[in-house]
């Protein structure tokens, strides 16, 4: 198993960043160069939110005024998967990452990374090609795995806690996150176009 870092979050969902260890979390803020419809808006203030929400989840007991010990308040299951999917997608963020840059993985128009062949990257760092050497088939599969049912959870989650939103909105905010995630992939990386073809950035 190889050192991961736990200080980034690419949604992304995804390309995102979110700080796990430090005290703040970073605003999904996409630049683009027309103006973002409603429903963009909608669901990346819903997606802060859910931000801010991991935070309450992982904050532990506290101490009252009165020096009582005040124990941390009650979540739903579906706040704790939220916060669990947000992890795991901050845990791999640097790998997949690297996936993206040797070709790996790329961001489909469902919001999710798709595999392809992998390959030993030829104009690499010792260090990268070190990486690519290291990692295996079943560990590689497996974290594209971990990473896709954690978007996954995020979007539905969306979809539950925003009243516009139903279940009939999920293809169109899976848009809304496969567009998120081509803006915050770096140039070289994999992105399919809404047409379904595959392109290098």
């Amino acid at each position: 198993m190889h050192n991961r870092s736990l200080n980034s979050l690419l949604f992304a969902l995804l390309g995102l960043v979110l700080p796990i260890a430090g005290c703040t979390l970073a605003k999904v803020d996409v630049n683009v160069v027309s103006e973002r419809t409603s429903l963009e808006n909608q669901v990346l203030g819903t997606y802060n939110s859910l931000s801010e929400d991991m935070l309450l989840v992982a904050s532990v007991r506290g101490v009252s005024p009165t020096g009582a010990i005040d124990a941390p308040p009650r979540h739903t299951p579906e706040q704790v998967d939220a916060t669990r999917a947000m992890e795991t997608i901050a845990f791999h963020a640097d790998d997949v990452e690297t996936f993206k840059r040797f070709g790996w993985v790329g961001e489909n128009q469902e919001g999710l990374l798709t595999p392809f062949t992998r390959e030993a990257p030829k104009l690499a760092s010792e260090e990268l090609k070190a990486f690519a050497a290291n990692y295996g088939e079943a560990e590689f599969q497996q974290v594209v795995k971990e990473v896709n049912q954690s978007r996954e959870v995020l979007m539905i989650r969306v979809v539950q806690t925003n009243e516009n939103f139903t279940v009939k909105d999920l293809p169109a905010i899976r848009k809304v996150f496969a567009r998120i995630n081509r803006q915050g992939s770096a140039p070289g990386a994999r992105v399919q176009n809404a047409d379904g073809r595959w392109q290098t950035l």
